[in-house]
């Protein structure tokens, strides 16, 4: 009697190949989704490290300062956001931070992942007698 062979075949093979690769390209966009959200923590962090900075810079000077007068980098510490600070003329993010008013912001470094993070490629502070306003609103600061 001959013997028939175990395993499985081509066809079956195939069928799990293309099942696993549907289900990967379902999965994958919405994986590197969830990775973005959690890296903006990395914006949050150095936009609040620059603040408690500038805070303790004005206890002691007349005007905020730079980041160079802070002693901080121009990047976060993971490097996805550049970091800048600015004026704030009631409207815009521009010019040099005076002793009342300034911006921080926090730019998806070009060529990296957080470059792609729709609506939150930029994430601002916005500081104005005492009080601290975030840009955009909602969706970006929050897991």
């Amino acid at each position: 009697m001959p013997r028939k062979a175990g395993g499985f075949t081509l066809i079956e093979l195939m069928i799990v190949v293309v099942i696993i690769g549907i289900l990967a390209a379902i999965a994958f966009p919405s994986y590197q989704d969830y990775v973005r959200k959690s890296r903006r923590s990395d914006a949050s962090i150095a936009i609040n490290r620059v603040i408690q900075a500038q805070e303790r810079w004005r206890a002691n000077n007349v005007n905020y300062g730079t980041l160079t007068n802070l002693g901080l980098n121009t990047t976060s510490d993971n490097g996805y956001y550049s970091i800048a600070v600015s004026g704030y003329n009631g409207t815009n993010c521009t010019g040099t931070a005076d002793g009342n008013q300034y911006c921080v912001t926090a730019t998806a470094v070009n060529g990296k992942s957080q470059a792609a993070d729709t609506n939150c490629t930029s994430m601002v502070a916005i500081v104005q007698a005492g009080s601290t306003r975030y840009t955009p609103a909602t969706g970006c600061w929050s897991k």
